[in-house]
């Protein structure tokens, strides 16, 4: 028996040496020294042996099954870093390669004459308020002067939820529930999505609006004006022409469009302008006294003027920019470019 376990570890070197993978030490550890391994049979016959030379043939297999057992296990682990090594070779990072530039974002152009319009109104003491999109048919149309049977609502085509719910379609609801909150003076501009069904290469059903207000007593229709032409000369530029015509609006009286001259052909007359050199930038007003009694003010103690413009005219106006649409398609070929 004791040369036979001297055979089988000669055996079990034997193939110790010839295995070349992991599964190959594995299947030499299961023939040797598994349950029904090898080793394991030649102790399970033990009783075959001699009584008095039993202590040492038990003690010899055990010495035999370490061996083999801790020969297997350094192999494994040699193997395993071996493995490891040749990974860490072949996804090595090349120090001395140029780095891969970071992209920075830009700012939306949309957004950008935003944060312009909001800068220039701040320094002239107006705050930026919000309001909801979806709005109660009373602040977008009733509190504004807009009854159900009037006519104006033809001019804003609505996106109605329910029968007095609606997509706004401006943002003059805002200054209504701000004027309900607080008393004069107010001094607020407010920015934010409006909603309209119409949609071409100059209109979209969503786009941006941005409208301010400012109640005080005293307030007149050449503050409106002097406000008006500093706004527009900053964003525009100091040599910037511009005019304002009387309108209608149900809720300012008297009301004026205000026109710049033309930054395509700087007054000479082309496509865009119609050939009239003019182009038409926002609508402005004094608040009309029913609103102001919607709110609780009394018209006779206070007066004030408001104005809204889109976001999206101004930012084509001041980028030279043709389709409306563009702003909303993100193809980064255009959205680069600002």
């Amino acid at each position: 028996m004791m040369e036979e376990l001297a055979a089988l570890r000669e055996q079990a070197e034997a193939e110790l040496r010839k295995a070349g993978t992991e599964e190959d030490l594995l299947n030499v550890r299961t023939r040797y020294l598994g349950r029904k391994g090898l080793l394991t049979g030649l102790l399970r016959n033990i009783s075959n042996v001699a009584p008095d030379e039993r202590p040492e043939f038990g003690k010899r297999c055990n010495e035999v099954k370490e061996d083999l057992s801790a020969r297997i296990d350094q192999l494994l682990a040699g193997m395993a870093a071996s493995k490891r090594n040749e990974g860490f070779l072949r996804e090595r990072i090349d120090v001395t390669l140029p780095g891969r530039g970071v992209r920075h974002g830009i700012l939306h152009p949309v957004t950008q004459v935003r944060e312009e319009i909001c800068r220039i109104f701040a320094a002239l003491g107006f705050s930026v308020v919000e309001g909801p999109e979806v709005e109660l048919d009373y602040y977008n149309f009733e509190a504004l002067n807009i009854p159900k049977d009037h006519p104006a609502r033809d001019m804003q085509d609505t996106f109605y939820i329910e029968d007095n719910i609606v997509l706004r379609t401006h943002t003059s609801p805002v200054q209504v529930r701000i004027m309900e909150k607080t008393k004069p003076p107010v001094r607020v501009l407010s920015p934010g999505r409006v909603y309209r069904r119409d949609s071409d290469i100059s209109h979209t059903p969503m786009f941006h609006q941005i409208e301010g207000l400012l109640v005080d007593r005293g307030v007149t229709f050449g503050d409106l004006k002097g406000t008006l032409t500093v706004f527009l000369k900053q964003v525009f530029g100091e040599e910037t022409a511009l005019r304002f015509r009387p309108s209608f609006f149900p809720f300012t009286e008297p009301s004026a469009e205000v026109d710049i001259r033309c930054v395509i052909c700087n007054g000479r007359g082309c496509r865009v302008c119609g050939q009239s050199g003019w182009l038409e930038i926002l609508g402005s007003g004094m608040v009309d006294p029913e609103v102001f009694k919607n709110v609780g003010y009394d018209p006779e103690e206070f007066t004030g003027f408001a104005f809204g413009l889109g976001l999206e005219r101004i930012a084509m106006l001041k980028f030279g920019i043709s389709d409306i649409r563009l702003f909303f398609e993100n193809d980064m070929r255009f959205l680069d470019q600002f």
